[in-house]
């Protein structure tokens, strides 16, 4: 009984500590979007880069530029990736800019630069553009028959109008701004304007408890719930409510539930980004530069979406809440299991089995990626304390090749996007690359010269194109019969 109650507590812990930290300024805005990419592009501006027809040479560094210059999660990148794929992406650069975002994006790069050092953050930026490429090439050739039978489906769901009205674009851009000043950890957005003492003195006995209820070791990368996090897990079920009543049945119409909805949507970013500290005698309130940024772009958000046929704003907000009912409950659950598998996986098991550069060592790493997932850039210090601690940078890059794309929870998402099939050769590749990666990294780490990683790398790079070529001579055999 203590044992699954342990497991049970775990998971809402985990639960808990992400709902307050991790899904309001990158989540949300994510799911608008994807609402609004959905709703409100033109099928021919995704296509013209990054759809099936689309020169190779063309969409896959398109879909790697994207990737690189989002510096979001794969539970936020999900979003993003089923509103590129919804709107007529081609399976293979949807693959790449979704595998490549998480892991390859400029933040995620600096970040293991500066912890980890310049060799390691090149390793993984070069073997994430390579293999996310390859990874998306295979995806392609591998489903043709379904990418094409989908785009189709987007040529009857969607008008191939020539241009993008110039409001949503300007509701796009708004929407992209959010996300960046919500997510990026830059001055002046961390930057404290104003400070206000604000006297409530039960807010340091409230954070006390919370601390009780949900406890956490820091050093593993985990995270408690703070008193601004409560606040935020109210307002999240307070917007669940509110939005049910308000846009379920949105093409007909806005009432009184829809603003509610929108205001409290407004209100909980807001609260989001400042910065709430509990003191003994009552409630730091601290204005940020990333709560100034964060109204700044909620008013261009509001001031384009005015401008909107009342049909493009309606379907803009039923397409972001269509893909809140398909995304964020398999979030929640993931999360929820991720944290009762973290209570029985110890790290000192996967260092144990991970201190030498073998073929197991590169599997059990990843593996570890898929149940032990740590938010955008917390992975980081993390595996600098896995290093540190002996495992062998090889795995450890192997680690961080597959913890942004494999965590179960995305897993789960993607799957509902594109189903089980296409998910499942999804996470076989990304884990057969990632030990690669490993493997290669790693026996460069131990000494094998340039020439013959150079060699290795070759290797595998004509294995790829050996694999599509057959793929591509049996997709033209098997469409000429």
């Amino acid at each position: 009984m203590d044992f699954a109650l342990n497991l049970i507590n775990g998971g809402a812990g985990s639960l808990a500590s992400y709902l307050a930290a991790h899904v309001l300024l990158c989540l949300l805005p994510a799911f608008f979007i994807a609402g609004a990419m959905a709703a409100l592009i033109p099928k021919a501006s995704i296509t013209r880069w990054l759809g099936r027809n689309t020169p190779a040479h063309v969409s896959y560094p398109a879909a790697a530029v994207a990737g690189s210059l989002i510096a979001v999660c794969s539970c936020t990148i999900v979003p993003l990736f089923a509103g590129i794929y919804r709107k007529g992406a081609g399976i293979g650069p949807a693959v790449t800019f979704l595998f490549f975002a998480p892991a390859g994006n400029i933040m995620a790069l600096a970040y293991t630069g500066s912890i980890l050092g310049p060799e390691f953050a090149i390793a993984r930026f070069v073997l994430c553009l390579l293999f996310g490429i390859g990874i998306g090439m295979l995806m392609a050739m591998i489903f043709w028959r379904d990418d094409a039978s989908h785009d189709a489906q987007t040529d009857t769901l969607f008008a191939d109008k020539a241009t993008i009205a110039p409001a949503a674009l300007g509701v796009l851009l708004s929407l992209v701004a959010l996300l960046i000043a919500g997510t990026l950890k830059l001055w002046p957005l961390t930057a404290t304007l104003v400070t206000l003492d604000v006297p409530l003195t039960w807010a340091q006995a409230w954070q006390t408890t919370l601390f009780q209820w949900v406890p956490f070791d820091a050093a593993k990368g985990e995270e408690g719930v703070s008193f601004q996090g409560s606040m935020l897990i109210v307002l999240l079920l307070l917007i669940a409510v509110t939005a049910w009543r308000g846009l379920e049945d949105i093409v007909e119409g806005a009432n009184r539930w829809t603003w509610l909805a929108l205001g409290l949507t407004g209100t909980t970013l807001l609260v989001a980004a400042l910065r709430l500290t509990p003191q003994a005698n009552g409630l730091d309130v601290a204005l940020t530069g990333r709560a100034v940024a964060v109204a700044l772009t909620l008013w261009a958000v509001w001031h384009f979406a005015r401008q909107l046929a009342a049909d493009d704003w309606r379907s803009w907000l039923w397409e972001a809440w269509r893909f809140v009912k398909q995304i964020f409950v398999l979030l929640v659950a993931g999360v929820f299991v991720v944290g009762m598998v973290r209570q029985i996986i110890r790290p000192e098991w996967i260092e144990a089995v991970a201190g030498d550069n073998t073929l197991q060592a590169n599997a059990v790493a990843v593996g570890f990626g898929v149940f032990m997932y740590f938010p955008t850039l917390v992975e980081v210090p993390v595996a600098r304390m896995f290093l540190d601690l002996g495992m062998h940078p090889g795995p450890l890059l192997a680690y961080l090749m597959a913890d942004p794309e494999l965590s179960l929870q995305s897993m789960l998402m993607v799957s509902a996007i594109i189903g089980r099939g296409k998910t499942a050769a999804y996470v076989g590749l990304v884990s057969v690359f990632s030990v690669c990666a490993g493997l290669l990294y790693g026996a460069w780490v131990d000494g094998l010269d340039w020439g013959s990683l150079a060699i290795a790398l070759g290797l595998f790079v004509a294995v790829i194109a050996a694999a599509l070529a057959w793929l591509r001579h049996r997709r033209h055999a098997i469409a000429a019969t």
